[in-house]
């Protein structure tokens, strides 16, 4: 799909659009049936995700029961979710139904920025949560005193940190300069393959080894405990803590990884891959941001009875921060 340059400034592309004026990025007085429920789809998926992760945040917040280290990070983790749903997402709901701005090469630059930001702060927080299991699980009696709210604080503080800075290198480098879609296709992903190495490849391989450490652990203290009653259920809640940590890693991985591959072959298959195709990938990454406070919801009881009354109201109806999450 190759834009043509008109006189006018606008341009034209080969076949139809849904939201477009026969051929060119006009937008269109009477948008199709197809644009509407495109925009509406993408909006309530955006609704979804920050109501989702504001619903973790507050949450971790308000009830004290919550407040452990583990928790922490998952905030860490819901905040980086929820400003995907505030940032990136409108970013990419115009691009994607308009292709086109006025402005495009600073929009193409906010969007990237944003978008590598936030994608390395959620992998970064994942690979902080695979080592608070690794020494919940692998070290549980040094665990307390290795795994403090100073060292949460530290990991979370270098996480975002160091997001940052390869978000803002993104702007530095000067990428994004280009026109309407096929340009800034091309910068995005020229600017987020000199990242994915070090903010995707990298932590996952880290994390899927420190896993892969924890389950041969957790399997070896499964066939060897002999503990007692209380201790056997310390264990059990550890290991499920740990599973449901794992899943939510797994889904990122899921998520994320057909996009990161497709920029990875993107020098030598740009040509081949439509237009459509990275936009569909890059829309299956970002709705990992809705899917973790779902996750949390079906395998913790507390974060349900939290939920729950968060949404009915409860909580603006008294001090219920000490109540007991079932």
């Amino acid at each position: 799909m190759e834009p043509e340059s008109t006189d006018k400034g606008t341009y034209v592309i080969n076949g139809m659009h849904p939201c477009y004026d026969n051929t060119s990025y006009i937008f269109a007085s009477n948008p199709s049936m197809m644009c509407v429920l495109l925009y509406i789809f993408l909006g309530l998926l955006c609704v979804v995700t920050i109501c989702g992760n504001l619903l973790v945040i507050i949450s971790v917040i308000y009830f004290r029961q919550l407040h452990i280290p583990t928790n922490y990070l998952i905030l860490s983790l819901a905040v980086a979710d929820l400003l995907v749903g505030v940032l990136v997402f409108p970013f990419s709901m115009m691009f994607t139904v308009t292709s086109c701005w006025y402005y495009e090469g600073l929009l193409c630059k906010v969007r990237g920025s944003f978008d590598v930001t936030l994608s390395t702060a959620s992998i970064l927080n994942l690979c902080c949560i695979s080592i608070d299991r690794y020494y919940a699980v692998c070290q549980p009696l040094s665990y307390k005193s290795k795994i403090n709210d100073r060292v949460i604080g530290i990991m979370i503080f270098v996480s975002w940190s160091v997001s940052a800075l390869i978000g803002i290198g993104i702007i530095i480098a000067g990428f994004n300069q280009g026109k309407c879609e096929e340009s800034c296709i091309i910068d995005a992903l020229i600017s987020t393959t000199l990242a994915c190495i070090f903010s995707f490849y990298v932590p996952v391989i880290i994390m899927l080894c420190i896993y892969l450490k924890i389950f041969l652990v957790a399997q070896r203290q499964a066939r060897s405990i002999q503990s007692t009653k209380s201790g056997a259920t310390v264990s059990k809640m550890e290991r499920k803590a740990t599973n449901t940590l794992a899943i939510v890693m797994g889904v990122f991985i899921l998520c994320w990884t057909p996009y990161f591959l497709c920029i990875i072959f993107q020098p030598v298959t740009y040509d081949l891959t439509p237009i459509a195709v990275i936009e569909t990938l890059n829309w299956l990454a970002l709705s990992k941001s809705m899917l973790n406070p779902f996750i949390y919801a079906f395998f913790y009881s507390w974060f349900r009875s939290a939920f729950r009354m968060i949404i009915s109201g409860k909580i603006f109806q008294g001090d219920y921060a000490n109540s007991k999450l079932l």
